[in-house]
């Protein structure tokens, strides 16, 4: 949280006008005379609208805003209906929970109305909402999304001078091949499996055991990444519940104390989200335990319930992972890998193009995909590299991958700036960049398809001719090749011996 960075403070506003937008959406809760279980409903859909929604455009994002009491609305009716029905009310759950995870098909909108769906149906068991109060919750959701609206497409729109990162497509397939639809089977059981279970150990608070195996299951790919993601759930809400003790159980629910010290909460789940999932629970934890304060019912023995409701989320996701229609994480890190390489390919073929002379040939919005391609692949890997993995010749044969990665895309992003310059766009054709880029193009498929074998291009040096645009673009091609065949090593060592568990 102290030490990632934060180019252009952008967390740092993000979460700061997160903070604002909430605070403006409960405000008009509580000035239109609504009751406390509507203000906290529209606190939770304004902080929904703020954090899930990141479409690529200003525009997208407003229209994603726009949906999503079409896709919360019939939830909420759904499961206030539904309350008094135990069996019902599960089977309606799950189904909530099915269609959530599947939507993720359709990229980042599908991923925030399916979110926004599960938690509408959350807050419902959270508060213990009714039919009767069904009106007031529609009114302090449609006030929560026009608030937030009005502050962050109006008042405090940075996407217009900071378009968001974008986010590499979803790994292809079909049917059950689909990552998609084999985690909604896998987040259905999951879910069922926390369900049951935290109904056993309590009928009023199984819902934090259904929250926790769904959002494990966010924004993870394969089976070591859900795995890790469960563990840094549970460290975050201990961790939380231990400062909740020390917090929220003395303020009791003091209105005052409390709002600001949940407006610090919703800060510190902003701003640690991107670089530390733990930290962000830590932030989620203490928040919940302000809220049962302010509610009334806040006690010692309740932190001691979330923490076993978790455990048992936890639990049921990763018998999600384990037993139905796994994603294994060497499948899954293989795949990125792949995408990587045959991006750093295409980049070094735009460069070597442009600067021979193809005006419309640019590198750079590969270079950029490079760079979000290798946060998956670090994503993907994560679970080897964790501190707690016991394989630890796997662990330093995937930390040899992800520094060549790195290697490979410092030299592309320098290829890619020698391509934008002036010189580099009229510099005349060097026939020793075609063949530079052969042997590139040999040893990403050297890697990509280890099988038919390395194309051996030979290494008799180049001679430098000092002031030519394609000389600075040499050093880049061989720096580049020069880190991809050390990368054959980590990635081929033995076939029995696989950078990743399968």
């Amino acid at each position: 949280m102290f030490s990632a960075p934060d180019p252009g403070r952008l967390r740092l506003r993000v979460s700061l006008r997160a903070v604002l937008g909430i605070g403006l959406a409960v405000a008009a809760a509580e000035v239109a005379g609504l009751s406390l279980v509507a203000s906290i409903t529209g606190g939770l859909a304004a902080l929904l609208a703020l954090f899930t929604v990141g479409d690529a455009t200003v525009r997208r994002q407003a229209v994603t805003t726009a949906l999503l009491p079409a896709a919360g609305f019939p939830v909420l009716a759904l499961a206030t209906t539904l309350h008094g029905e135990p069996l019902l009310r599960a089977a309606a759950w799950l189904a909530v929970v099915f269609c959530g995870v599947y939507a993720r098909r359709w990229g980042l909108r599908g991923h925030a109305l399916g979110i926004f769906a599960f938690m509408m149906f959350f807050v419902t068991q959270f508060l213990h909402a009714l039919p009767a109060q069904l009106p007031e919750l529609y009114a302090a959701v449609a006030l929560a999304l026009a608030a937030s609206s009005a502050v962050r497409f109006g008042l405090w729109c940075i996407e217009r001078r900071t378009p968001p990162p974008a986010v590499p497509a979803p790994l292809p397939g079909t049917g059950l091949a689909r990552p998609t639809t084999r985690q909604a089977f896998q987040a259905t059981f999951a879910c069922a499996v926390a369900l049951a279970v935290g109904e056993v150990i309590s009928p009023d608070r199984f819902y934090w055991a259904v929250g926790t195996a769904w959002w494990i299951f966010v924004n993870t790919a394969s089976r070591g990444e859900t795995l890790v993601r469960g563990f840094r759930r549970v460290v975050g809400t201990v961790t939380g519940i231990a400062a909740g003790l020390l917090i929220a159980i003395p303020i009791a629910g003091a209105p005052l104390p409390t709002a600001a010290l949940v407006a610090v909460c919703v800060f510190g789940i902003f701003y640690t989200a991107a670089p530390s999932y733990s930290w962000m629970m830590f932030f989620v934890t203490v928040m919940a335990g302000l809220l049962y304060g302010l509610l009334g019912v806040l006690h010692p023995g309740l932190l001691l319930l979330r923490f076993q409701e978790t455990a048992v989320g936890a639990l049921g996701a990763a018998l999600g992972v384990a037993l139905i229609l796994p994603v294994t994480t060497h499948a899954a890190t293989d795949a990125w890998i792949r995408r990587a390489l045959t991006c750093v390919h295409g980049c070094t073929t735009a460069a070597a193009r442009r600067l021979a002379g193809d005006s419309t040939a640019d590198p750079a919005p590969l270079a950029a995909e490079l760079e979000l391609l290798l946060g998956r692949v670090r994503l993907s890997l994560a679970p080897l590299v964790h501190p707690l993995s016991p394989l630890r010749a796997r662990k330093t044969r995937a930390r040899q991958v992800i520094v060549l990665l790195d290697d490979c895309a410092r030299e592309v992003r320098g290829l890619a700036a020698v391509a934008a310059e002036p010189a580099g766009r009229t510099a005349s054709h060097d026939a020793r960049l075609a063949t530079a880029c052969r042997r590139v193009e040999s040893a990403v498929h050297a890697l990509v398809a280890p099988a038919a074998g390395r194309t051996d291009a030979g290494t008799a040096a180049l001679a430098p001719h000092a002031h030519l645009a394609s000389d600075a673009a040499l050093t880049h091609l061989h720096a580049l090749e020069q880190a991809l065949g050390d990368l054959a090593a980590p990635l081929h060592t033995s076939p029995r011996a696989p950078l990743v568990p399968a």
